[in-house]
């Protein structure tokens, strides 16, 4: 599966579809997840949803029939939890409100939490104690955005992941109209109101005592000049909501797609008293009707959770049928190739195959490198250990950060850091931007159970974009990983050997036979890595080593066992691409 924007390759989805086609590409991939700019978006690098029609300035209905030609599937997200502010039913409600037919589209904070919490001197409803203390907190504040109607109230809604909120430059102008305010009065007004925005952040912290007959007057002048973003959450108790998820899978399925990454799935169940992520039985309720309105469009859902090992989560979805990402993976192989020590990595690959759990698996993504999946996990008075210990962990993440990694944290909710959610950075510059570790990742990931997922930039052994993740964006730290690849880019890479040695083993696992063989872990030393993929046809196998990086990787048709690829450092130092006679 190949992994990427609209725009990662080039200016358009046409960029990746010509990349796609070229001779060293052929028979590399079955699948592409394209990312939702696919869709009209404005936050996030997408999944802030304005609507699910097709975004034209990056896509066209003549690419999806080019993918078609190709043989490709599509993969593509429906955004559960949220829409963008900017969406026909968020904008329908701020238009017409009490009288929109959207009015319980999103949650009413205020409204959600009134018996339960108390009101603030600002007159904002804050859960009590015993509620928020429950809740899973993604920004260092409550999960809540305020918004202003044109008649001048303010509403609080439910806003668990980004938001934001500018001002464009308020001068003295703007009150011109405003009957009984001189010029003076109301350019002081107005460098006040310019002050308190920029140290605070929103208007409401303004005092506007000594002007209180006008304060109506200057609010609705000054939100005039206000434009905010966020992701306003769904109200799944409103069945509204349940045809609008009904209507967009349908859409998606016209796309051509045949699976859908449920994206921030486990936030979507809330109810005062329970976590706000993943609360049972509600969560299941949700997920068992989605996927039955799934079904009648023929589309594969897959739920995208991220939480502890020790939770045991991830096992509780795959017995429900569904499959799950193997967010465990990236970090383990990290440790693993740093550390020289496989022990972690194979008992996850054995519990893989003891429990039959179908998987989707990937080095790098359009997201961070997961730290909080490898915890362990208290529940119910039970500790459940991680695949790795703290101190293996945050051994791993800190040479990431030491190589330029940026941090993602998680708050409670007096808006503490509680611990690393994430880490970004590249694959690559995760490894020490070793094209050996590299190319010995990717061979170990081929043989991997599940379907292996491609991040374009790990392709093509992209490295920290640190410019891109200054620029201060809402989840800005992500751009360190989402380069855009261009022409030149994508020509000089394909002369690398890390490159045309990637795209061997993508070719290999994608088309050969034996990879819908049976699994054989080899038993080997614990600086080791055999595997075996076996089939009446024919059978491929990996001998790797932790320590120096080295790999081969041998097949066998029957006629006897050949070196089909191989690291420079192993052995007789060739890199033989599969069915090329040439050896570079």
């Amino acid at each position: 599966m190949f992994n990427a924007y609209p725009d990662s390759i080039g200016n358009r989805l046409a960029d990746a579809i010509r990349l796609l086609k070229l001779p060293e590409l052929e028979d590399a991939f079955s699948l592409f997840y394209i990312l939702p700019t696919f869709f009209h978006s404005d936050l996030d690098r997408g999944f802030s949803i304005i609507d699910y029609d097709i975004n034209e300035a990056l896509v066209s209905t003549e690419d999806i029939a080019a993918l078609d030609e190709l043989g490709i599937q599509i993969k593509l997200d429906l955004v559960l939890n949220h829409l963008s502010v900017r969406s026909p039913q968020f904008q329908d409600l701020l238009c017409n409100g009490e009288a929109s037919r959207y009015r319980d589209f999103f949650i009413d904070w205020d409204e959600f939490w009134k018996d339960h919490g108390t009101r603030d001197a600002e007159g904002q409803v804050v859960p009590d104690k015993v509620f928020l203390d429950r809740l899973f907190m993604r920004k260092p504040s409550l999960p809540i955005l305020k918004v202003r109607f044109p008649d001048g109230s303010l509403k609080t809604y439910w806003n668990t992941f980004y938001q934001k909120v500018d001002f464009a430059e308020i001068t003295a102008l703007d009150f011109a109209d405003i009957e009984g305010l001189d010029a003076d009065a109301a350019q002081i007004l107005a460098d006040q109101i310019k002050i308190v925005i920029k140290d605070k952040g929103y208007l409401e912290a303004v005092d506007l005592d000594h002007v209180a007959h006008l304060k109506d007057d200057i609010i609705k002048a000054v939100c005039s000049k206000r434009e905010y973003l966020g992701q306003m959450d769904l109200n799944a108790r409103s069945e509204l909501v349940w045809s609008f998820y009904d209507e967009t899978l349908k859409k998606l399925s016209g796309y051509g797609a045949k699976i859908i990454r449920l994206d921030a799935f486990a936030y979507l169940h809330k109810a005062p008293g329970e976590p706000n992520f993943f609360n049972r039985p509600g969560t299941w309720i949700y997920l068992q009707r989605l996927k039955s309105m799934a079904q009648r469009y023929a589309l594969t859902i897959f739920p995208e959770i991220h939480a502890e090992y020790g939770a045991g989560i991830h096992q509780e979805i795959a017995e429900q049928g569904f499959p799950v990402y193997d967010f465990y993976f990236p970090g383990l192989l990290i440790h693993a190739l740093e550390f020289g020590d496989s022990h972690a990595l194979l008992r996850w690959i054995g519990e893989i195959r003891k429990k039959g759990l179908q998987t989707i698996n990937m080095l790098g993504c359009h997201d961070g490198i997961p730290v909080l999946d490898l915890r362990g996990k208290h529940t119910d008075g039970i500790y459940r250990p991680g695949l790795l210990s703290d101190e293996q962990i945050e051994a791993t993440m800190q040479r990431i950060i030491d190589r330029g990694g940026l941090t993602k944290n998680l708050y409670d909710a007096s808006g503490k850091k509680i611990d690393y959610y994430q880490v970004n950075a590249t694959f690559f510059s995760a490894l020490g931007e070793d094209e050996d570790k590299l190319l010995l990742a990717r061979a170990i990931q081929m043989f991997m159970p599940g379907v292996p997922q491609v991040w374009y930039l790990d392709l093509f052994a992209g490295k920290n974009d640190y410019e891109a993740a200054k620029q201060g964006r809402t989840a800005g730290h992500k751009e360190i990983n989402r380069t855009t690849l261009h022409w030149p880019d994508i020509e000089a890479g394909l002369r690398r050997r890390v490159v045309r040695d990637q795209l061997a083993l993508i070719r290999l696992r994608n088309t050969s036979p034996a990879f819908s063989g049976e699994l054989r872990v080899i038993e080997s030393d614990p600086h080791q890595v055999r595997l075996a993929w076996v089939h009446p046809e024919v059978s491929v196998r990996l001998e790797a080593d932790l320590c120096d990086h080295s790999f081969a990787v041998y097949q066998d048709d029957g006629t006897g066992e050949a070196l089909v690829l191989a690291s420079p450092g192993h052995g007789t130092g060739l890199s033989v691409a599969v069915g090329e006679a040439e050896r570079t």
